[in-house]
């Protein structure tokens, strides 16, 4: 049986999904007879803090929120050796959803008897600058934008301000220049990326998913040691249409504005001033990425211990 938990909560999590869903997970834990604190966080920093401290003693740190949480709170587990699970409550998930994380008391039950997995996460880190720890993936261009959109949106609730997000974002979008450069690379899928190119978006995956479910990097593992790069190119807005539309599936790395690379590490630099993002939120390190200023991601390999479901 695993325990004793810290429970990090985010109250603001899903439009305050997180503290509805935290009764359910409580009584389970108290039937189950292990120990447990529950703490609310301030921010992402106050929750980095409260992670870490839990850490230190040695106890499973638990993200109870969405995927900004979840990727907050990694980087303290996995640099203490800890524990780490979710209850997901967000609008996204993503980073459960990979693992085959259910929500409310059935998340809660594998806190409890769940098995450890060792994953991957990310450092990210702009020209030298201290590396923050995210998990699921990183991200420039329009999703960033896009993403900025979604969390200051307050009239539409759950995963469908994603893609409405996304088309406000194409509204006022205009091309931006990437210089992308994959090392480590195995072997190069589709040809890999274009070193420069104009385009809407570079995304560097650690997981297939992001943005609530959407498959944006159907290849990628979240415990191979490497990460995904999916670059979209410039062209029409009704291009960039059919790539929303198949993106859900995955079908979209079909598409010719789409490509792809594998490697342990990858260098962004863009031509002009934009937000890079990471699990749902902007990284602080690119709030916004300067123009000509590079961000280094690598793959920081089976560097937390998650844990999932048994049977999986």
């Amino acid at each position: 049986m695993n325990g004793p938990f810290c429970l990090v909560v985010n109250p603001s999590a899903g439009r305050g999904r997180s503290l509805r869903v935290l009764p359910e997970v409580t009584a389970v834990l108290d039937a189950a007879g292990v120990a447990y604190d529950v703490r609310q966080s301030a921010s992402l920093p106050d929750a980095r803090d409260i992670a870490a401290g839990a850490a230190r003693l040695g106890h499973v740190v638990v993200a109870v929120g969405g995927d900004g949480m979840a990727g907050a709170l990694a980087g303290p587990a996995a640099s203490a050796g800890a524990r780490f699970g979710i209850i997901p409550a967000g609008n996204g998930n993503d980073l459960a959803r990979v693992l085959g994380i259910p929500s409310g008391a059935a998340a809660a039950r594998v806190l409890v008897s769940g098995r450890a997995r060792k994953i991957d996460l990310i450092a990210v880190a702009a020209d030298g600058g201290p590396e923050e720890i995210v998990a699921g993936g990183v991200y420039l261009g329009l999703p960033s934008v896009a993403g900025d959109i979604a969390n200051r949106t307050r009239w539409l609730r759950g995963p469908v301000v994603y893609p409405v997000a996304a088309l406000r974002a194409l509204a006022g979008w205009t091309p931006a220049g990437f210089r992308v450069e994959v090392g480590g690379d195995p072997e190069p899928a589709g040809g890999g990326p274009e070193r420069d190119f104009a385009g809407y978006a570079v995304v560097v995956a650690n997981a297939a998913y992001f943005g609530a479910g959407m498959m944006v990097a159907p290849p990628a593992e979240i415990d191979d040691g490497l990460l995904d790069v999916v670059v979209m190119r410039h062209g029409s807005r009704l291009a960039f249409l059919r790539v929303l539309m198949k993106i859900k599936s995955g079908a979209h790395l079909g598409l010719p504005l789409v490509s792809t690379a594998r490697g342990a590490e990858v260098t962004v630099t863009v031509g002009r001033d934009l937000p890079a993002a990471a699990d749902g939120e902007t990284l602080a390190c690119a709030a916004p990425l300067r123009s000509g200023v590079t961000l280094r991601i690598r793959a920081v390999p089976g560097a937390l211990r998650a844990l999932v479901p048994s049977g999986t």
